[in-house]
């Protein structure tokens, strides 16, 4: 093609398909740019393509696995992202009141916060911004964010394993010791944490149904040594069994408030509780956050907050 032809055909590339292709290469693929962006894969896919029938060039290299610029694609890409990157940062100066969040937010918690806490969280957020589609992965299973597509998760762990997360700390998850009302009536209430020896307990994660409850209070703490006859590996379980009268357990007071509120668990020896594992809203580390990212941590973080403060009162 003679060079001024091929000016010519660049001249009348879309600004948008540039841009478009810009993401493709930085996040490494079609579904990263997809989600980065907040549309579907299928219009990324057809921009890049449109692009490059337009340029009379491949772009870009595709196989089932991985997705990188050719040689004229890299060519373009260094040309292009100086450019797009000031621009983006030109447009979140000039509008950070005014830009909507919107598009696909996808993440993933542990099925007790996402079932206990998370619902009227993302019920809320939903009516604040009607823009964004929720899409949530609720399972107990460890995922590596940025290699299974997700925007975010809300962990009960501080160590990260991966130096392109960020994480914000939500507070720490007190536990408390719950019994049910038909539990009590057969059995009584512990007077001192010495009775707890007397009870049957239902325990999380113990190996061999057996550990230590490290109970604290205002006058100190004290380890109680504690072999359950049922335990599990879910909280979820957990209180389960303890709502059906298994038995004394420790569980987040976060999973428990509308059970207690209720009266179907009951608080036994209210001076007590333990300390559990805190919660953290954890990110990919990228340039440009999307906004529909950072509204939500903004509104869990919001959300988990009196909850934070309840565990310091007392309440």
């Amino acid at each position: 093609m003679e060079p001024a032809g091929r000016l010519r055909r660049v001249a009348d590339l879309n600004l948008d398909d540039l841009g478009v292709f810009v993401r493709v290469v930085e996040c490494g693929g079609f579904a990263g740019a997809a989600r980065a962006i907040g549309v579907p894969t299928s219009t990324v896919s057809r921009a890049v393509a449109r692009l490059e029938s337009r340029a009379g060039v491949r772009l870009l290299h595709r196989t089932t696995r991985h997705v990188g610029p050719t040689s004229d694609g890299r060519e373009l890409y260094a040309a292009l992202a100086p450019s797009v990157s000031t621009l983006r940062a030109a447009a979140q100066a000039l509008e950070p009141a005014t830009r909507e969040p919107r598009g696909r937010l996808r993440v993933t918690a542990p099925m007790d916060l996402g079932v206990n806490f998370l619902a009227d969280v993302v019920v809320a957020f939903a009516d604040r911004y009607p823009l964004v589609q929720l899409d949530f992965v609720v399972t107990n299973k460890h995922v590596n964010l940025v290699d299974e597509g997700f925007d975010a998760a809300i962990r009960a762990v501080a160590d990260l394993g991966d130096s392109s997360l960020i994480a914000r700390k939500l507070g720490e998850l007190e536990l408390r010791l719950y019994a049910s009302p038909r539990y009590l009536q057969r059995y009584g209430a512990p007077a001192t944490w010495s009775d707890l020896g007397e009870h049957h307990k239902v325990v999380f994660k113990a190996k061999d149904l057996a550990r230590t409850w490290a109970l604290r209070s205002a006058a100190g703490e004290v380890s109680v040594p504690v072999r359950g006859r049922i335990g599990g590996d879910d909280f979820a379980f957990v209180r389960a069994m303890i709502v059906s009268g298994a038995g004394i357990g420790l569980l987040p007071h976060i999973n428990c408030a509308a059970d207690e509120g209720s009266g179907r668990l009951v608080r036994v020896l209210p001076d007590y509780h333990a300390r559990g594992a805190a919660a953290y809203f954890v990110y990919p580390s990228t340039k440009n956050v999307p906004s529909r990212v950072t509204a939500f941590r903004d509104f869990v973080l919001a959300a988990f907050a009196p909850w934070v403060a309840r565990s310091r009162g007392g309440a």
